[in-house]
């Protein structure tokens, strides 16, 4: 039987090592210029490209057709997609399901609204991999997934919010002070998948303090931990130790943001996917 794992590009991989895996891309959109969130594009340079543009900029999330090409000829699939408050991406992806099932009455698609983005995706893209591996009946790995992924929770630090402030994602007005005086926002996935910022600190290491006693009342007990960071591995790593320094046994690995992540974190930003301490329950 054949069966596919198909993500959005908010989850910030192009594959999945052993599994059959498909990224279907969001684009960045400034002017006539547009940023297609695959292998293509190269985040760094649209990120330098974007910090100079003085026009209107948004995003664009896949059409049905894109995920119904994503979806090739598996019998079983598994879909993820960046959480519904924040783009229609999802929508299009229950909307291609239902259209791919109805054209294959005997093939079975699945669409999880993740409520969040980039590493706590991944987990779940992970996670998914692990049940595909095992062989579980289609029923069972959706239900298992569905148990983890309330295990799972998302974390950020932003040194700016311009693009997410544009976008209409958070408040302009919290949006003006961040940047100034060396502030950055510290913020994390709410219950509905819409951005929610907890705290503003002044400077990167009390920024990153911040995060981890946010992790700790979040879940955190050390485990899977995934840091994605937009041009600034310095600062990943830095919290990376910090983390390890705390939690002997954290499992976590470092990862650039694609394009769709690297203008909503921007230059200098973090984003942390983590299992809380019920994980493994």
């Amino acid at each position: 039987m054949q069966r596919k794992i198909v993500a959005d590009s908010s989850a910030d991989t192009l594959e999945v090592p052993g599994m059959d895996f498909a990224s279907v891309p969001l684009k960045v959109i400034a002017g006539t210029r547009t940023y297609v969130d695959d292998a293509s594009t190269d985040p760094a340079q649209m990120i330098e490209e974007l910090h100079s543009f003085k026009g209107k900029m948004g995003t664009a999330c896949p059409s049905i057709y894109d995920w119904q090409e994503a979806f090739g000829e598996a019998e079983e699939i598994f879909c993820v997609t960046i959480s519904s408050a924040l783009s229609g991406s999802n929508n299009a992806a229950q909307i291609a399901a239902k259209d791919y099932m109805t054209a294959h009455p005997e093939r079975r698609v699945f669409v999880m609204d993740s409520l969040s983005t980039g590493p706590e995706m991944m987990l779940i893209i992970e996670k998914l991999a692990e049940l595909i591996g095992r062989e579980l009946p289609f029923e069972d790995i959706c239900r298992e997934i569905e148990a983890y992924q309330k295990t799972t929770r998302i974390i950020f630090c932003l040194q700016s919010l311009r693009n997410l402030a544009a976008g209409g994602r958070v408040s302009p007005a919290v949006a003006a002070l961040i940047g100034m005086l060396g502030i950055r926002v510290v913020g994390r996935g709410s219950e509905v998948g819409e951005i929610e910022p907890i705290a503003k600190c002044r400077g990167d290491r009390k920024a990153l303090a911040e995060i981890v006693v946010k992790m700790k009342e979040m879940g955190y007990r050390g485990g899977r931990v995934i840091i994605d960071h937009c041009l600034n591995e310095s600062l990943a790593s830095s919290f990376r130790e910090l983390i390890r320094g705390m939690w002997a046994d954290a499992d976590i690995i470092l990862r650039p943001t694609r394009a769709l992540c690297s203008y909503y974190a921007e230059a200098g930003g973090l984003i942390i996917g983590f299992e809380t301490a019920w994980a493994g329950a």
